[in-house]
């Protein structure tokens, strides 16, 4: 007998075959569904390559949530409004002093007068050219203004709209051009224009380079290592063991976890400033990961293979070598990717495999990830993810496009007037041929760490899981060495110093000169390298960023004489030099050579 819920939805004669008619529609609109994802996702991709990456939508909405606060604020229109009425009827004498003003928000500086090092030149005093500086650099004053301080708006999307017209302004500067750069025409007047024609032949040059890159063919020049072997390898990374240069050694070895953005060999670059030579010289055993360069055919790893696969590995394969525990080092997102691997090995009770942990300008919260988070909220990640799932990995030049934007003024333009216009040509060193050997990511793994790390922040917020469990921080009780740079745009020191707060264990700071690479590859010996360090006890109260300023002095030198002497402290005496096996091929390996 047929229900009467049965006969009012299909009727008598229908309802024996309803069941069945409903499963088929599913499967159809399940179908139908996963076509339009498909479409969706094509047509993001098709665009995402236009615009090499970027999001337009992300632009868009950041233009109108700053065009439609700043017409509902007359106080502040009225004030752009007599700023631009006096800046002309008073130029060119209203822009005449020098300063520098950081932008807190965006972390940027904003350069006036002759601060600018694009004007330092002389003869940027003389008429008309001083007028051409003076106006552009008040009209760089007022967009700045323009885009601070009007209430309402979002602070990323405040940060985007300043961005986008910084952007704008730098490639418009008269140091540009020809006609109204003085130091250009001076050099061509003098040398007869053969600084054009040099010029010319570095652009012809840098075009064929470029080309070779886009086909995947790359120029690197020699490099030498550090001798070593790969007593290690599987499909995701190999594993380097170095050659002692002492009799005897600290009992418990280092790991050296690099990004898998960058190649390990940064610290490895030349005999002078090898982090690597360094450590082996101060007796270390030293290992190193070297990560596989992946292709379309690894669209499908994730950051649970490169923790299993990768740290937990290395860290299973060095027991077996060394039977210690060992000093881990990661370095930049190694550094992130080894911190929650010390947190998913103090969650099972595994924390003495670690002796002790050094992180590198390396985020382990990502609230505020610095001028990086210009290109990460919900559509800019999408636009990511689907022109990486077209090819099935984000190309290392298309990352590298990203972090020249970000300091366009000086890796972009300044750098075209100095080659293209004047004819210099700038001479390579190690650092710039190492950031030339560019590595792809994985689909997957780049998509899962830029929307769980960068845009959530489940790492900070407890909810990153590694085997179905959340991880914290605050369960890790092995010693921490934590490194920033000053003027790191990658992983800001502010925000490296976060850790702080996520933790009660030992923790060293250490608050370098320099940079995200050059800050790092910081020898003895190198000039003008300083550093500040203070240390934290178990569950000590807790110093601001100020206070570290302010109770921390500069040291003169290299921070990694400070952290040899910290990791021998805590290496528990010595034993006879290991010397590596055979093993596979000697170092530098294979997966470092991949192109």
């Amino acid at each position: 007998m047929k229900s009467a819920v049965q006969e009012m939805w299909w009727g008598v004669e229908g309802a024996a075959s309803a069941p069945r008619d409903l499963a088929e529609g599913t499967v159809e609109r399940s179908r139908a569904q996963n076509v339009g994802d498909e479409w969706n996702r094509a047509t993001h991709a098709s665009m995402a390559a236009m615009t090499f990456g970027l999001s337009p939508i992300s632009l868009a909405l950041a233009m109108i949530d700053w065009g439609a606060h700043l017409a509902c604020a007359p106080g502040k229109c009225f004030d752009l409004a007599a700023r631009a009425y006096l800046a002309a009827a008073l130029c060119p004498t209203a822009v005449t002093t020098s300063s520098t003003v950081e932008d807190e928000e965006g972390g940027v500086a904003v350069h006036t007068g002759e601060a600018d090092p694009r004007f330092t030149a002389a003869q940027w005093s003389n008429w008309p050219f001083q007028l051409y500086r003076d106006a552009f650099l008040g009209i760089q004053r007022w967009w700045h203004d323009a885009t601070h301080g009007v209430p309402g708006v979002e602070r990323h999307h405040a940060q985007l709209v300043s961005f986008a017209a910084r952007q704008c302004l730098d490639a418009c500067s008269p140091g540009n051009f020809v006609a109204t750069n003085p130091v250009v025409l001076d050099t061509t007047l003098r040398n007869g224009g053969a600084n054009l024609i040099a010029g010319f032949g570095n652009w012809l040059q840098d075009a064929v380079t470029t080309s070779r890159s886009l086909a995947g063919i790359h120029e690197h020049g020699a490099q030498t290592f550090v001798p070593g072997r790969v007593v290690w390898r599987n499909e995701l990374c190999e594993l380097l063991q170095y050659a002692p240069t002492t009799q005897q050694v600290a009992r418990h070895p280092i790991l050296i976890v690099p990004s898998w953005i960058m190649k390990y060999y940064i610290l490895d670059l030349q005999p002078q400033n090898s982090l690597i030579r360094f450590l082996v010289a101060a007796g270390f055993t030293v290992f190193a990961i070297s990560w596989r360069n992946p292709g379309a055919e690894a669209r499908d790893l994730g950051l649970a293979d490169y923790l299993n696969d990768g740290l937990f590995a290395a860290l299973e394969v060095m027991r077996s070598l060394c039977g210690e525990a060992v000093h881990a080092m990661g370095y930049c997102l190694g550094g992130t990717l080894l911190a929650i691997g010390a947190a998913a090995l103090a969650r099972d009770g595994h924390q003495d495999a670690l002796r002790s942990i050094t992180l590198l300008a390396a985020l382990t919260d990502f609230s505020d990830p610095g001028e990086l988070g210009l290109f990460i909220d919900a559509s800019e990640l999408s636009a990511l993810d689907a022109l990486m799932w077209r090819q099935g990995y984000l190309d290392g030049a298309q990352m590298s496009a990203a972090f020249q934007l970000l300091n366009a003024r000086d890796l972009i333009w300044s750098r075209m007037m100095s080659e293209y216009l004047l004819g210099h040509r700038t001479k390579p060193n190690d650092l710039m041929s190492w950031n030339a050997d560019t590595t792809r990511m994985p689909y997957r793994m780049h998509t899962e760490y830029l929307t769980h790390l960068f845009l959530d922040n489940e790492l900070a917020g407890g909810r990153f899981c590694v085997d179905g469990e959340p991880v914290a921080r605050s369960d890790i009780e092995t010693p921490m060495f934590v490194v920033g740079t000053e003027r790191d745009h990658v992983s800001p020191w502010r925000s490296v110093y976060k850790l702080h707060l996520l933790t009660h264990n030992s923790l060293t700071f250490v608050l370098t000169a320099g940079g995200h690479n050059a800050g790092i590859v910081s020898e003895p010996g190198h000039a003008h390298r300083y550093y500040r360090c203070a240390t934290r006890e178990v569950n000590s109260a807790y110093c601001s960023e100020q206070e570290f300023l302010t109770e921390s002095p500069k040291v003169d030198g290299s921070w990694w004489t400070g952290w040899r002497d910290w990791l021998r402290q805590r290496s528990a005496g010595e034993v006879p030099a290991r010397t590596p096996a055979a093993g596979l091929r000697a170092a530098p390996g294979e997966y470092v050579l991949q192109r």
